[in-house]
């Protein structure tokens, strides 16, 4: 089995606050907007290079969605910053009927995503954001996994025409995955494996590659794939992987009702209903504690991906 290793750890924030400054460069059609965190997006530097395309809004979420909405219409590819928190529960109205509804080219960008914001608590982790998005017609939802897939992933949808959500992190995560364009709606296949698929998002695909390595040790060779976009879903390479492995494992960071092990399982009834076990939030908020606490509580961690392979296995 192919590993995987790194040598430093970065918040994938800071990628889309390092894509946000290349496209800041070569695209004068970007522009940003934040509501009063513009260092906690990283976006510093895009506002430093940038003032007169830098709209600091204030903490006027809805505001900003809709400001962003009559930018595109100017020709401007707006890009706007907040916690996912308030970038999707706060403004869902304005999302889905000035940016969804008629098809904007407004790209929702959202720090701080799930239990991994860790000691701000429940009020901020939101963990139905996925679901949220996913489910507005012609809204393209993405969720890197680390620094580069993060950077590269801000910078591809630049180019991408219509409404885009990004999700992203707080907390430093192993920089794994190398450093290469981003290609939305194709998944990544991470490792070969022959007697489980495990796709997972976010966070979790560094998790999933851990456990990878742990399961090898046992005899159960693990198909690890990355789901960087929830919507569209890349339905033939999950497919093609339980065609040979016969079951599948989902990891998110996020509630285990609406996000992609959901949309995978709608998948799988439609074409191949084989096994399926889910890694991800049993339907409750979080609460406050370190990233690494709280993804251990809430059986997000490698442990719970090898605990939920193993369940999976039996049931083939």
């Amino acid at each position: 089995m192919k590993k995987y290793t790194f040598t430093e750890k970065k918040d994938t924030r800071s990628g889309f606050g390092d894509g946000l400054t290349e496209l800041g460069k070569t695209n004068e059609n970007v522009v940003a907007l934040c509501a009063d965190l513009t260092g906690s997006l990283k976006m510093n530097e895009f506002e430093k290079n940038h003032p007169d395309r830098f709209f600091q809004v204030g903490i006027a979420e809805a505001n900003m969605i809709g400001m962003a909405a009559g930018m595109t219409i100017g020709g401007k590819i707006p890009f706007t910053g907040t916690f996912a928190n308030f970038s999707t529960g706060r403004v869902y109205d304005q999302i889905r009927q000035s940016v969804a509804y008629s098809g904007k080219n407004v790209k929702i960008c959202a720090s701080h995503a799930g239990l991994t914001l860790g000691e701000d608590g429940a009020t901020h982790q939101i963990l139905e954001d996925i679901g949220l998005m996913k489910m507005l017609p012609g809204m393209t939802v993405i969720n890197p996994c680390d620094y580069n897939q993060t950077k590269a992933a801000t910078i591809a949808i630049a180019k991408h025409e219509g409404p885009v959500y990004l999700r992203f992190g707080r907390p430093k995560v192993p920089v794994f995955m190398p450093d290469e364009p981003f290609v939305i709606g194709k998944a990544i296949q991470l490792t070969e494996g022959t007697d489980v698929t495990i796709v997972a998002t976010g966070h979790l695909v560094w998790e999933a590659l851990q456990a990878a390595e742990k399961l090898e040790a046992k005899g159960i060779s693990a198909e690890v794939i990355n789901i960087h976009t929830i919507k569209p879903l890349d339905e033939e390479a999950i497919l093609k992987s339980v065609e040979k492995t016969g079951c599948i494992v989902t990891a998110e960071e996020h509630n285990i009702l609406g996000g992609l092990g959901e949309s995978v399982s709608r998948v799988l009834i439609q074409n191949n209903p084989v096994p399926q076990e889910f890694v991800a939030v049993n339907d409750s908020f979080g609460e406050s504690a370190t990233p690494a606490e709280l993804m251990e509580k809430y059986g997000l961690s490698e442990s719970a991906i090898i605990e939920k392979v193993e369940k999976v296995i039996k049931r083939k």
